[in-house]
């Protein structure tokens, strides 16, 4: 079955910020823009970034042992390609929410995951299956 791209907007609170995070260190290129948001490639997919100077959150839910912020966004990766991000990031010295690691050892739906939030404070997941056909296992 073919891919279909998801769209997500979401609230920035400075698209200078944006611009550097999504387009330099996650090299996520540039599409449309004007002075109150950015479009990114992420992966494939049309992220916006909308200028919105109270934007932020902090709630979250136990997952697996870990807080997990309720409002966050991501992609799933195949392993290398995870494994080779987390390496990026952990050398750029981002501040993880949740470190890079495996969530559900030895249960269905076993996954590499890690949390981060960008500059302006949106959380970010990226994860990975050893298995991808554990994405909806029960």
């Amino acid at each position: 079955m073919p891919v279909k791209p998801f769209h997500l907007a979401f609230p920035v609170t400075s698209l200078e910020n944006a611009r550097a995070f999504y387009g330099g260190l996650l090299g996520c290129p540039e599409g449309r823009s004007s002075p109150d948001w950015v479009d990114f490639d992420f992966h494939g997919h049309q992220i916006v970034a909308h200028l919105s100077p109270d934007a932020g959150h902090r709630d979250t839910n136990l997952v697996d042992g870990d807080n997990v912020p309720v409002r966050h966004f991501g992609l799933v990766l195949p392993m290398d390609e995870w494994q080779k991000l987390a390496e990026k990031l952990t050398a750029a010295q981002i501040n993880f929410v949740i470190e890079p690691h495996i969530r559900f050892k030895g249960q269905p739906g076993e996954q590499a995951t890690m949390f981060f939030l960008d500059p302006c404070g949106n959380a970010i997941e990226f994860k990975a299956f050893e298995n991808p056909a554990m994405l909806f296992a029960k």
